[in-house]
């Protein structure tokens, strides 16, 4: 038995379509769903919420099909709805981090998926270095800050220390350099 065949097939389930997730996404994708993974798993603790990192379907309506999407970063909290390697509740965060092959899918399809579901606070990171936050307003996304990375320190702009709190977790925050560090 070869390597291959326990490798995992990332893909996606969208309306009934199957989207392969490859090639693997940019070396720098990995690194910044990991700082984002590593603050949430650190501030999480004590807590019955768990952070996954593209590693755990989401089944976003399990009622009605068996789509699926795979997050970046997700954080679940009602291990009922845990089963196998899926989720079937409601997120409470989502992060995606944008890569040239789903770059339009995130922004727009997966979007839409997590605004339908109740997910509440949705981010859009970019490898260029800039943040997008959504939160769930009356059912609908709105952008609550778009944060560029300035990371020279004598640039009148510089906001590498500007700290991001997660809003179902207020207590979970992290800079905008640590999201970025090592990119």
């Amino acid at each position: 038995m070869g390597m291959a065949e326990f490798e995992r097939k990332r893909e996606e389930k969208i309306d009934g379509v199957i989207y392969a997730m490859s090639p693997s996404p940019d070396y720098r994708h990995g690194i910044i769903n990991n700082n984002i993974n590593r603050s949430i798993g650190c501030g999480l603790k004590n807590s019955l919420c768990l952070v996954f990192m593209e590693n755990l379907d989401f089944k976003y309506q399990p009622e009605v099909n068996d789509d699926y999407v795979c997050p970046d970063v997700m954080v679940v909290c009602d291990r009922k709805r845990l089963k196998g390697g899926a989720y079937s509740g409601v997120p409470k965060f989502i992060a995606e981090t944008l890569s040239h092959s789903t770059a339009k899918r995130d922004r727009t399809v997966k979007k839409d998926i997590y605004e339908k579901a109740g997910v509440e606070e949705f981010w859009i990171v970019s490898p260029q270095g800039s943040v997008e936050i959504y939160y769930l307003q009356d059912g609908k996304y709105e952008l609550e800050q778009n944060y560029m990375l300035q990371k020279e320190m004598g640039e009148a702009d510089y906001n590498a220390d500007t700290e991001i709190a997660l809003r179902a977790f207020p207590e979970i925050s992290m800079t905008l350099g640590e999201i970025f560090q090592g990119v």
